[in-house]
C-alpha cells in the first residue's frame, strides 16, 4: 500500500497546482501529448505488439485481443482524441447557478475540480490516453492502473504524456501510472480514501462489480453492455436491417454494440429471413426463439442466459415480442442499463419507449453504436455510467467536476 499511497500523495500534490492553471496550460499540455503521441507511434504500437504476442499466447480470445490492438490509426485516432479535449469549453469555473438572495448576497454555484481520480481498467490501451486528457482538462490528477495484459503499451503511452506535461511547465505527476503486476495495487486505490476522491472502474462486469463492492473511495460505476434492438410494427424494416447489422457488427468488442434483437410478431414474418441472412453473412451465430429457430436451422436455442449475456463478439440473442409492452418488459428484465434502440415510424411509440426502459440512452431509429463520447461531441470519453448518479451516459468533461459554492457579500453578517 505503501506504493500507491505515495504515488496518491505526489498526484495530490501536483492537482493542487493544476487546479489553479489557465485554460491555455491546459490546452497546449494536451496539444504537446497529442503531437507526442503521434511521434511515439512506432514506439507504441512495437510495445503493444509484445502485449498481443504474451496474450495471443495465454489463450486469451480474439474479442479481447481486438480491444487490446494497436495500430497506427488507431494511435493516432486517440491522439487525436486528446487534441479534442483541448478545443473543448474548460469546465472549470462554469457556473452552473446562481442568483442574489433577498438579502442582497450573490451565490454562485461553480463547476471544480475532483482533485485525484483513480482509474481502473482492463486491457484497451486508448484508455489510457482519454482518462489522462479528460482528467487534466478538468482539473484533476490522475492515477492509471491498467491490466498487466496490456502493461507494455500503457508504459509508453504514460511516459510519453508525462513528459510533454512537463515540457509545457506543469508537473508530470497529474499523469501517473499505477503497476499492474501485483492486483493488490488496485486494492489500494480503492481503499486510498482521504488521498483520492474517486475510482472509476471500465472493463468487464466481475471488474466492475469488484470495484463498487470493495472501493471505500467513491466510485461512478461504468457499466457492461448487454444493448437491444427492438424493430417495432410500425418500422421501415430496410432501415430496421442496416440499423441490426451496423448495431452488432460494426465494432462487436464494444460496450455499444448489440448483443440483442427484439422483433415485433407483426413484422416477423417479413422481416425474419433477411434479417437472419443478413447476420449470419456477417458471421453472427443468433440465439433464438422458436420463432427465430424456425427461419434457419442454424439458429441456436436461446437459453436464458444468452438473453442476459454480454458477448462482445459475434453472437446475438434473438426473440419475437407480441406487443411493444412486451419487448420493453424484455428490456427491463435482461438489459444491464447501457444503450437501447428501437425502430419505428410512430413517434408516440418512440416516446413510450425511451420512456419505459430506462437506460442511459436511447436510440431512435439509429444504431447502438452512437453511444459514444466523440460521437456525442464530448471529445474524447472517460467511460459511459450506467448509475443514476449525477453522471450517466458518455462521461465527459462535466462528470468528472465537482462544485463549489462561492458566496459574495458585503459585510453581511447573519
Amino acid at each position: 500500500m505503501t506504493i500507491v499511497h505515495d504515488l496518491a500523495r505526489s498526484a495530490r500534490t501536483a492537482a493542487i497546482e493544476l487546479a489553479v492553471a489557465t485554460r491555455s496550460v491546459k490546452d497546449a499540455a494536451l496539444v504537446a501529448m497529442a503531437d507526442d503521441l503521434i511521434a511515439a507511434t512506432d514506439r507504441i504500437v512495437a510495445a503493444n505488439a509484445m502485449d498481443v504476442e504474451t496474450a495471443r499466447a495465454a489463450g486469451t480470445g480474439e474479442h479481447v485481443i481486438d480491444r487490446l490492438r494497436l495500430d497506427a490509426d488507431r494511435v493516432r485516432a486517440f491522439a487525436e482524441g486528446v487534441r479534442d479535449v483541448a478545443a473543448l469549453p474548460d469546465p472549470v469555473g462554469e457556473v452552473v447557478r446562481g442568483s442574489t438572495l433577498p438579502n442582497g448576497l450573490r451565490m454562485q454555484q461553480l463547476r471544480a475540480p475532483m482533485g485525484v481520480i483513480a482509474m481502473i481498467y482492463e486491457g484497451r490501451p486508448n484508455v489510457t490516453a482519454d482518462a489522462a486528457a479528460i482528467c487534466l482538462k478538468a482539473g484533476s490528477a490522475v492515477l492509471l492502473r491498467g491490466s498487466s495484459s496490456a502493461a507494455q503499451s500503457n508504459h509508453v503511452i504514460v511516459d510519453v504524456m508525462r513528459s510533454a506535461v512537463a515540457r509545457v511547465g506543469l508537473p508530470e505527476d497529474l499523469i501517473t501510472g499505477v503497476p499492474a503486476d501485483d492486483r493488490s495495487t488496485a486494492t489500494d486505490l480503492m481503499r486510498a480514501r482521504g488521498l483520492v476522491d474517486l475510482v472509476i472502474p471500465r472493463g468487464g462486469a466481475g471488474l466492475i462489480r469488484t470495484v463498487v463492492t470493495e472501493s471505500t473511495v467513491p466510485v461512478i460505476e461504468t457499466g457492461t453492455g448487454n444493448c437491444h434492438v427492438y424493430v417495432d410494427a410500425d418500422a421501415d424494416l430496410e432501415m430496421a436491417l442496416q440499423i441490426v447489422l451496423n448495431s452488432k457488427t460494426h465494432r462487436t468488442s464494444v460496450c455499444n454494440a448489440a448483443e440483442s434483437l427484439l422483433v415485433h410478431r407483426a413484422v416477423a414474418e417479413e422481416f425474419l429471413p433477411a434479417v437472419v441472412e443478413a447476420l449470419q453473412a456477417a458471421g453472427v451465430t443468433i440465439h433464438g426463439d422458436e420463432v427465430f429457430q424456425a427461419v434457419s436451422p442454424a439458429v441456436v436455442a436461446a437459453t436464458e442466459e444468452d438473453h442476459a449475456t454480454e458477448y462482445l463478439d459475434l453472437d446475438i440473442s434473438a426473440a419475437v415480442v407480441d406487443t411493444l409492452d412486451a419487448a420493453i418488459t424484455h428490456v427491463r428484465r435482461y438489459s444491464s442499463g447501457h444503450t437501447e434502440a428501437i425502430v419505428t415510424r410512430s413517434l408516440a411509440t418512440a416516446q413510450r419507449f425511451t420512456a419505459g426502459v430506462d437506460s442511459a440512452a436511447v436510440m431512435v431509429n439509429a444504431s447502438t453504436r452512437f453511444t459514444d463520447g466523440a460521437e456525442f461531441g464530448f471529445g474524447a470519453e472517460i467511460g459511459i455510467s450506467t448509475q443514476k448518479l449525477h453522471a450517466r451516459g458518455p462521461m465527459g468533461l462535466p462528470e468528472m467536476t465537482t462544485t463549489t459554492y462561492v458566496v459574495t457579500g458585503d459585510g453581511h453578517v447573519r
